[in-house]
């Protein structure tokens, strides 16, 4: 019997998610940076919401929305985040709001089901002022020393300023309260081929990878580009393009078989055709789920500057910028979706690693925490060509609120 288990009204999560893709559109995606007014307006139009779903909750201090409820029995607490890359796309992190928000509004109005559903939006996922800031200030990982640092990455305009704009300056930051919640529950899009290439509909995530990012500077000499000859150049461009392609042609032997690395940018100074480049830069991330993988690639990271250094045109210095733990996910999560999506999704599932960052990370620190993907078309997100099927987004929703009632139900 199916029919107590679902209620979930997909047209409903279909309005919902395009009335969120309204609020800054761009082409066919979104264009919402952290604290712009189309975020604003995304987090009040989820804020107006919350009732529907028999939740309470306001944006905080720091742009989190908190859905609350005052039901009896077990909270199991679900979400994502409302705020975008720059012109982006339209589900990454509302699909996994809406999801949430449609749980909650299933099982906290039904009588026949003990516990409830809460709501969270978390603020800067897309990190425009820093790496998932919203849900770490709720497991009271983020100082007001923190606030006081956090610079936009674009514009360069304070986070206190950008809060005061919001009209949020002066509100308490909500924190965790230990024992609350089962758990977490996130939905997302794939970011991925995997599961449109496999013909599989749902994926259940069993780890989230750590990042781990640099800053690898060189050194050598300016000069003019005319009258320096050749051999006698300190060249500090060239020598960050050959470290590139040696980074590429070395790291594989020592990798892990999902590692992937990026540069992801580059700068010369001056940055002039007739200067040669006396200081250049990249900014390198590496990403796995083993942190024992990261260590030895950072071993050879450093060994392959001290190379450099040894030959003596240009010096080279690698900086840890970023370190990101990887987190497990729960395995009784991963269960009660897998068992959901066998009623819902014909169990065209497959357990499988999220190679991109997710807040699930961050409150798997303090609690139980698990992840389901939906597919994305052509594997394309963080552009506004980004797009799933509907129907795809409508049997995630059912997965996802049968996997919620389960695991209430334990």
């Amino acid at each position: 019997m199916i029919d107590h288990l679902s209620r979930v009204d997909g047209t409903r999560v279909l309005a919902d998610l395009h009335a969120l893709r309204a609020i800054g559109a761009y082409k066919t995606g979104v264009h919402k940076p952290t604290f712009s007014e189309p975020h604003i307006r995304s987090l009040q139009w989820l804020e107006q919401r919350l009732p529907e779903a028999g939740l309470t909750g306001e944006i905080d201090g720091i742009g989190n929305v908190l859905g609350i409820s005052t039901k009896p029995g077990p909270k199991l607490l679900a979400g994502s985040h409302l705020e975008s890359q720059n012109y982006a796309g339209w589900l990454d992190g509302p699909l996994g709001v809406v999801y949430a928000l449609e749980a909650a509004r299933v099982i906290n109005r039904d009588p026949n089901m003990n516990g409830a559903v809460e709501v969270a939006s978390w603020c800067d996922e897309e990190a425009h002022f820093g790496h998932f800031l919203g849900s770490r200030s709720y497991v009271g990982g983020v100082t007001e020393a923190d606030i006081d640092a956090a610079r936009d990455r674009n514009s360069g305009k304070s986070m206190r300023d950008a809060l005061r704009e919001a009209g949020l300056a002066g509100r308490a930051r909500a924190r965790c309260e230990r024992g609350r919640h089962i758990g977490y529950l996130e939905a997302h899009i794939e970011q991925g081929e995997t599961l449109e290439s496999s013909g599989l509909g749902i994926g259940i995530v069993t780890s989230i990878v750590g990042i781990w990012q640099y800053r690898i500077a060189f050194t050598g000499e300016q000069n003019h580009a005319g009258t320096t000859r050749m051999a006698i150049r300190r060249d500090a461009g060239l020598a960050l393009a050959r470290f590139c392609v040696d980074i590429d042609d070395r790291f594989p032997a020592a990798c892990g078989p999902r590692t992937v690395w990026t540069t992801g940018r580059i700068t010369l100074d001056p940055g002039a055709p007739s200067i040669i480049p006396g200081a250049a830069e990249m900014l390198f991330q590496i990403r796995d789920d083993d942190p024992a993988v990261i260590a030895r690639l950072e071993d050879l990271l450093r060994s392959m500057a001290a190379e450099v250094d040894k030959q003596g045109r240009c010096s080279v210095a690698v900086e840890r910028i970023r370190t990101g733990a990887p987190a497990m996910m729960d395995i009784s999560f991963q269960e009660a979706i897998e068992q959901a999506s066998a009623t819902f999704a014909g169990g065209r599932s497959l357990r499988m690693p999220s190679g991109a960052g997710h807040d699930a990370q961050t409150l798997a620190t303090v609690m139980p925490a698990g992840m389901l993907f939906v597919p994305s078309i052509g594997g394309i997100s963080h552009h506004w060509t980004e797009n799933t099927a509907d129907a795809d987004i409508v049997t995630g929703a059912e997965v996802f609120v049968e996997a919620c009632r389960r695991l209430l139900a334990r």
